[in-house]
C-alpha cells in the first residue's frame, strides 16, 4: 500500500528526532583532537548531569544501551561477584541477567512479575539475610520498557538503607531519563545507565553512566576484565573535553542540541507532559475495555502503555494492520508477552495531537482486527487531555 504523510513511530523506542536534533547532527563532522570539539565535549558532559540529577560524573559511550549496562557491572566488580538482579520484564533479563552471567557474575535473579515493579521488601529481606555482605550490587529497572511498569526507586533505596546492606544500587533508566522524574543523588544510586534513543530523543548510539563516589570507588578495586568500557580512562580524557577514542561526534552534536530543548522546556514541565500523556492513554484503553499490562496505579509508565489483548487475539496481527492500512509501529509483546500485547510509546518529542492520531489509528485498527473493545477511547483521550491543558497552562 502507498503511503502519504510521515510515518508514526510509536514504539517505546527508538523515538521520533525532532528537526532541530537532527538538522544539529548534519553540521560538518569536526577534528575530535581540535579545540572545537573540546567545547563541545565539555558542554554537554556539563548540561547532561542536570537530566540526571546529578552533581557527578556522566560517561558518555558510543554504544547502545545494553552497552552502558555492561560498562556499569565491569567498571565495579569482580568475576564471581554476587549481583541480585529485580526481575520485572524482559530486560531485566535480557541486558541484566543474561549479561552478568556472560560476564561471570554470580546472579540472583529476585522473581518478581511482569505485571509489578521492583519489590523493595523482597530486596531488603534478601539483603537482610546476607548477613557476609556477599551481594555486591542490586540491579533494578527503572521503567521496564518491556512492560510499561515503574519501579518505585525510593523505596528501593530505603530498603536497602534499612538493612544497611553495603550493596551498590545499580539502575536502569533507559526509558525513563528524560521522560519521568529520575533523581540521581537523592535516591543515592550508585550507577544510573541510559540510552540515547527515548526520552533524549536522539537516534541510537550513544549509552550513558552517571557514577556515584561509592561507584568510583567500587571501580579501583573491581577486577572485571574491561578495555572499551574503562571510565579511569574516560574520565581522564573528559576533564579537557576529550574521549579516549573516537566519539560519535555528531551525535554529541545533537545531544547539545537536545539538551538545550530540554533546557528551554524544562525537567518539572517534561514530566507533568508525559504524565498528561500517560494519563490520556490509560483513559482510552479502559474505554476500549481492553486491560492494562501494569497492575499498580502506582507503577504506570508515563514513557509507555502495554495493552492486553482479550484470549483468542493477536496483538502481533493486530500491530500488523495497523501498519499496513496507518503505517503507524506500535510496539510487540517481548518473551513471555510475545502476541499478548502490543505497547504505545508515548515519550520523547510527543505532542497532544501526536497521541490523537496515535490512539485514532489503535482504535481503526481493532475495528479492522475484531479485537472486542467498545468505542470511544479516543474521545476518553481526548477528554483528559482537554481537562488537564488548562493545568498546564497555570503551572
Amino acid at each position: 500500500m502507498m503511503h502519504t504523510g510521515r510515518h508514526f513511530l510509536q514504539i517505546p523506542g527508538p523515538t521520533n528526532v525532532p528537526d532541530r536534533v537532527m538538522l544539529a547532527m548534519a553540521k560538518p563532522v569536526i577534528d575530535h583532537r581540535g579545540p572545537e570539539f573540546a567545547e563541545l565535549g565539555l558542554d554537554v558532559l556539563e548540561r547532561v548531569r542536570a537530566v540526571f540529577k546529578t552533581k557527578g560524573p556522566v560517561v558518555i559511550f558510543p554504544s547502545s544501551g545494553t552497552g552502558a549496562c555492561e560498562a556499569a557491572l565491569t567498571n565495579t566488580l569482580s568475576p564471581g561477584d554476587r549481583v541480585l538482579v529485580c526481575e520485572t520484564g524482559w530486560f531485566s533479563h535480557i541486558a541484566w541477567r543474561r549479561v552478568a552471567e556472560r560476564l561471570g557474575l554470580a546472579v540472583e535473579y529476585l522473581p518478581g512479575s511482569w505485571r509489578k515493579g521492583a519489590s523493595a521488601s523482597a530486596v531488603e529481606a534478601a539483603l537482610a539475610a546476607d548477613s557476609q555482605h556477599t551481594f555486591k550490587a542490586v540491579v533494578v529497572v527503572h521503567n521496564e520498557t518491556s512492560t510499561g511498569v515503574t519501579s518505585r526507586l525510593s523505596e528501593v533505596r530505603r530498603a536497602i538503607n534499612r538493612a544497611h546492606h553495603p550493596a551498590l544500587l545499580i539502575v536502569d533508566t533507559i526509558s525513563s531519563l528524560g521522560s519521568m522524574d529520575l533523581r540521581h543523588d537523592e535516591w543515592e544510586i550508585d550507577v544510573t545507565v541510559a540510552g540515547s534513543q527515548k526520552g533524549l530523543m536522539l537516534p541510537p548510539g550513544l549509552g550513558f553512566n552517571a557514577i556515584s563516589e561509592k561507584a568510583l570507588a567500587a571501580s579501583r578495586t573491581a577486577k572485571m576484565p574491561r578495555a572499551y568500557w574503562d571510565w579511569d580512562e574516560m574520565l581522564k580524557a573528559n576533564k579537557s573535553g576529550f574521549f579516549p577514542y573516537t566519539p560519535a561526534t555528531n551525535l554529541l552534536y545533537a545531544l547539545r542540541e537536545a539538551l538545550e530543548m530540554i533546557q528551554e522546556e524544562g525537567l518539572e514541565n517534561i514530566f507533568r507532559r508525559h504524565q498528561r500523556y500517560g494519563d490520556a492513554t490509560r483513559a482510552a484503553v479502559r474505554a476500549w475495555g481492553l486491560d492494562i499490562l501494569c497492575e499498580e496505579p502506582a507503577e504506570y509508565s508515563n514513557s509507555l502503555t502495554a495493552v492486553v489483548l482479550p484470549d483468542g487475539h493477536n496483538a502481533d496481527r493486530l500491530r500488523q494492520i495497523i501498519l499496513e492500512k496507518f503505517d503507524m509501529s506500535l510496539g510487540t509483546g517481548l518473551g513471555q508477552l510475545a502476541g499478548k500485547v502490543f505497547r504505545i510509546g508515548h515519550l520523547g518529542a510527543f505532542n497532544d495531537l501526536t497521541l490523537a492520531g496515535t490512539l485514532s489509528g489503535v482504535e481503526m485498527g481493532l475495528g479492522l482486527a475484531g479485537v472486542p473493545h467498545k468505542p470511544g477511547g479516543v474521545q476518553a483521550a481526548l477528554n483528559s487531555l482537554a481537562s488537564s491543558v488548562a493545568e498546564v497552562a497555570t503551572v
